[in-house]
């Protein structure tokens, strides 16, 4: 980190803002990185910081976990998933206390860990949790033609994925934003690429800033737009052009449409988002955990306490929720916002807890 680099940006922030600014970053990994760096006591109060639908764990429906959790007891059945989504509270119960109770429920770091288990335990069903946005999209899909492949008929996916753009459809469309620019996820628009979210300028007139994960990444993504939005103009640029580019990868993107097709999903907060998610084309069937093992969770209902949906609509920040930091926390978490590691809640609660009990 160059200090005089982050000592500029910071100045020249700082001097072109003219009236209160808000500001989303969207990504999940951006909130942790912001919190982390110390970003919000490095700007002036003028200028928000909020947190938006970037978590995959947290936009998980609660139908969907309790879908996810269903799978886990059925005999047979193994369940292979990403570490976070095995604290996430559905309406009785989680992962773990499924796991502790006797259910097959394994972490692995990717879908590929899984397909090789499928390949050594051919007398048990696998079923990877496929929860992600564009960026763990290929990945996924990698698996299912492995899978293919190799001739396995014990390997299924069930599908959460999402997909970002329609997501910001729906939060920019909704009438209520009160935003003043979006900080947008780098990683994602690697794969889909920048242009790819020029609607976010066209369509809604709020300028944003495609960046990474560094402190300078943000700080320059944050200048990018202030600048934009005290002049009312609006576009969106490429802060991370080591990594983003216009058409994004066109490898990667080829690949999730081999395996996926465009299907409405249920997003925590946004409700249902007509073609929003990812689910497995219909030559491919016999990987698709939703059609082998359907499940149909009799009542679904939310912790009312919880604010999560609040949280990843920027509605409030984390230590607006009265949970916060007393009977949520990391060891005891009421909503995934506070379990996932891209989670808001989790990332104050790690970061900035001293500065929200003082709120």
């Amino acid at each position: 980190m160059n200090e005089q680099t982050v000592s500029a940006l910071i100045h020249r922030i700082k001097s072109n803002i003219t009236q209160p600014l808000r500001l989303m970053e969207v990504c999940g990994t951006h909130t942790t990185a912001i919190g982390r760096c110390g970003i919000r006591s490095l700007l002036t109060p003028e200028l928000e910081l909020v947190s938006g639908p970037g978590c995959p764990v947290c936009v998980t429906s609660q139908y969907d976990l309790d879908q996810m959790i269903m799978l886990s007891r059925q005999p047979g059945v193994t369940i292979a998933t990403f570490g976070d989504m095995l604290r996430v509270p559905g309406s009785e119960t989680t992962l773990e206390l499924e796991k502790a109770a006797g259910a097959d429920v394994r972490a692995v770091y990717s879908p590929f860990e899984a397909v090789k288990m499928a390949q050594q335990e051919q007398d048990r069903q696998f079923v990877f949790l496929g929860v992600g946005f564009e960026t763990t999209a290929p990945a996924i899909a990698m698996s299912v033609e492995l899978a293919r492949q190799y001739g396995l008929d014990n390997y299924s996916v069930f599908s959460c994925v999402k997909t970002m753009p329609a997501a910001l459809h729906a939060l920019l469309g909704g009438g209520k934003s009160s935003l003043h620019g979006l900080i947008l996820p780098g990683h994602v628009s690697a794969v889909i690429g920048r242009k790819a979210q020029d609607f976010v300028a066209s369509h809604y007139h709020l300028p944003a800033a495609v960046t990474g994960f560094e402190l300078t990444d943000i700080l320059t993504a944050v200048l990018a737009l202030v600048e934009m939005a005290t002049k009312d103009e609006a576009a969106v640029v490429n802060c991370y052009p080591s990594v983003v580019r216009e058409e994004g990868n066109p490898q990667a993107r080829a690949l999730i449409e081999k395996v996926f097709a465009p299907s409405d999903a249920n997003w925590r907060g946004l409700g249902l988002i007509e073609q929003s998610g990812l689910s497995l084309r219909r030559e491919l069937t016999q990987f698709d955990a939703r059609l082998r093992f359907p499940v149909t969770p009799q009542d679904t209902p939310e912790n009312s306490a919880c604010r999560c949906a609040n949280v990843l609509l920027g509605e409030i920040t984390p230590p607006d929720c009265a949970l916060f930091g007393s009977k949520c926390n990391p060891l005891s978490p009421e909503g995934p916002c506070m379990v996932s590691s891209e989670g808001a809640c989790a990332a104050y609660f790690r970061y900035e807890r001293k500065k929200a009990v003082t709120l």
